[in-house]
């Protein structure tokens, strides 16, 4: 059975950070939509003062969060001593855990395109330790398709693997297509299946999707993507669902109300930062 579009979700233009302009796409309002992911940040800019003020240090706990940069750069530093530059199509994959400072900078460049998702971690995995891990140009396959590519920053596509998640499966794909050409994704059906038009319009189960849109698909065992007269580049994010209650503050993101307050209580008390402990 093919996938069909579910829900679609338009972003909006909003500030972060210290300032840095983006389209937040997903959100507080999605979360149960597109289960395990929570958030999708997109950014697009030829003008460095949108993005050069960057996020300074700041906190997280319970997340993942997967940043990919096609193009530009963003480096990385945190409380585990961690720093780091991805650039030009790398992949960073901040495991928060049990709990995470860090910084991200956005040095200027002729132009800055990608996206940064937030992970869900089940309830059993949200206090684990902390760690931080990039996925380098070296490590990322690129499989050439009929009038187009697909570079595998994630999981498995067919008999090829990527990067491998620990804590939920994830099948991270950006998605390269000439003007109308089209590709097949099989899926497995019990899947939690989102597509992202990061560049470009795109038809998704022969529904048109315009570009900076995410899609949340009903279940089947495939999906076809065209593009339309023009290039398009798409990002197809697979995993399995959670359905866990969410409770949500800031950069922080647990099971329960009791979870939250206990995290911020942490920050203000200065205890946020420890390798692993349980309630």
């Amino acid at each position: 059975m093919e996938r069909k579009i579910k829900n679609p979700a338009t972003g909006f233009r909003t500030r972060d950070g210290a300032g840095v302009e983006l389209v937040r796409v997903l959100g507080h309002d999605t979360a149960e939509e597109f289960d395990p992911i929570l958030m999708l940040d997109s950014f697009d800019s030829t003008d460095p003062d949108q993005y050069t003020a960057g996020f300074p240090m700041h906190p997280h706990r319970g997340i993942e969060t997967i940043t990919y940069v096609y193009r530009g750069q963003i480096t990385h530093r945190d409380s585990l001593g961690n720093e780091d530059t991805i650039a030009d199509g790398e992949v960073q994959w901040m495991t928060a855990g049990s709990g995470i400072l860090h910084e991200e900078k956005l040095p200027a460049a002729e132009r800055l395109l990608g996206v940064q998702l937030w992970l869900n971690m089940p309830a059993k995995n949200k206090m684990s330790a902390p760690a931080y891990n990039s996925i380098k140009t070296s490590q990322i396959q690129e499989i050439m398709l009929d009038n187009g590519k697909l570079r595998l920053l994630a999981g498995e596509y067919e008999d090829t693997k990527g990067y491998a998640s620990k804590y939920l499966p994830l099948d991270f794909y950006d998605l390269h297509l000439d003007p109308n050409a089209s590709a097949v994704i099989n899926t497995d059906r019990e899947r939690s299946v989102m597509i992202f038009t990061l560049s470009g319009d795109a038809y998704i189960g022969g529904e048109l999707v315009r570009e900076k849109t995410a899609v949340k698909l009903t279940s089947g065992d495939h999906v076809e993507i065209m593009a339309t007269d023009k290039n398009a580049q798409v990002l197809f994010v697979s995993s399995t669902f959670l359905n866990e209650p969410v409770a949500w503050g800031g950069p922080i993101v647990m099971n329960t109300k009791e979870e939250l307050n206990k995290a911020f209580e942490d920050l203000k008390n200065k205890t946020f930062l420890q390798k692993d402990i349980s309630y």
